[in-house]
C-alpha cells in the first residue's frame, strides 16, 4: 500500500517548530522507521510531517564529566558503533545492536523510539534503568523530566502540544557499576514481547526496569508482573548485572 497524501516541512530553527506543529494533523518525524510502515498501511494518516533532522543539536553527542548528552536524532547505528564513556559506551552498543537490522538502525533514532514508546521498543526500558532524563523543547523553552515521568503509558508520553523530545541525558555511572539487559523475542530482529534491564551501583539498591504490553516501568515501584516471562526476564537481567 501507499501512504495517503501529506504535506512536508523542515525547519532549522527551534522557534519555528511550535507553529508548524500547531497545524491540524501535523506530527514531528525523525527517522520514520516506525511511522512510515504505519502510513503505508494507512494506520496513520498525518496531514503534515515536520522533519526535525535539521534542528541545531538534534544529532549531537556531547560528554561532560558526569553526563552523556544524546541528541534525540542520534541513530541506533551511531549508538551501536560506540558513543559515550565507558561503561556506557559498551552498554548502549549492546542494546542498539539488538534492534531489528542494520538498515533499520541506520535510520531509526533513539528519540523517536522514546517519543513513540512502543511497548516492544528497546530504548525505553534500557534508558529507564540507566536513570536517563528527557530534555523536552517547545520553541526556545526547555524542560527536563526523568524518564519514569516522561513515559506515561504504552504509546503515551508527557509531551505537551507543540513540544518535542530534543535530547536524552544519561548520568555517567561509576566504573564499577554493572548493567544487565535481556529481551524475549520470537526471532532475531523481531519486536520484543517483553524486556528487562538493571543497573547495579555498589552500595545502592538495584534499579530494575521492565517492559511489557503496558510499556516500560520501574520495579519494584510497579507491582511484580503476573506474566511469568516478564518475571523471568527480570531475574535474568539481575543475574547478568551481578555476574
Amino acid at each position: 500500500m501507499t501512504p495517503a497524501a501529506f504535506a512536508f516541512s523542515r525547519t532549522a530553527r527551534w522557534e519555528e517548530l511550535p507553529a508548524l506543529l500547531a497545524e491540524p494533523g501535523a506530527i514531528p518525524v525523525a527517522g520514520a522507521q516506525s511511522l512510515m510502515p504505519m502510513m503505508a498501511l494507512r494506520v496513520a494518516e498525518p496531514a503534515r510531517l515536520v522533519a526535525l533532522d535539521a534542528l541545531p543539536g538534534y544529532r549531537d553527542v556531547r560528554q561532560s564529566p558526569g553526563l552523556l548528552h544524546l541528541g534525540a536524532g542520534v541513530t541506533h547505528a551511531t549508538a551501536e558503533d560506540g558513543v559515550g564513556p565507558e561503561p556506557l559506551r559498551g552498554w548502549l552498543a549492546r542494546v542498539a545492536g539488538g534492534i531489528a537490522y542494520r538498515p533499520v538502525r541506520n535510520r531509526g533514532t533513539i528519540g523517536g523510539s522514546l517519543a513513540l514508546h512502543d511497548p516492544a521498543a528497546d530504548w525505553p526500558v534500557a534508558l529507564l534503568a540507566l536513570r536517563a532524563v528527557a530534555v523536552l523543547r517547545h520553541g526556545t523553552a526547555e524542560r527536563r523530566l526523568p524518564l519514569q515521568e516522561f513515559l506515561v503509558g504504552p504509546f503515551t508520553t508527557a509531551l505537551a502540544p507543540g513540544e518535542v523530545l530534543a535530547a536524552i541525558e544519561v548520568p555517567r555511572p561509576p566504573e564499577d557499576a554493572r548493567f544487565g539487559w535481556c529481551k524475549l523475542a520470537p526471532s532475531a530482529g523481531a519486536f520484543a514481547e517483553a524486556s528487562a534491564a538493571m543497573l547495579q551501583i555498589p552500595g545502592a539498591p538495584p534499579r530494575v526496569a521492565v517492559s511489557s504490553p503496558e510499556g516500560a516501568r520501574l520495579m519494584p515501584d510497579a507491582p511484580l508482573p503476573d506474566d511469568p516471562h516478564l518475571a523471568r526476564l527480570r531475574e535474568v537481567a539481575l543475574r547478568r548485572a551481578t555476574a
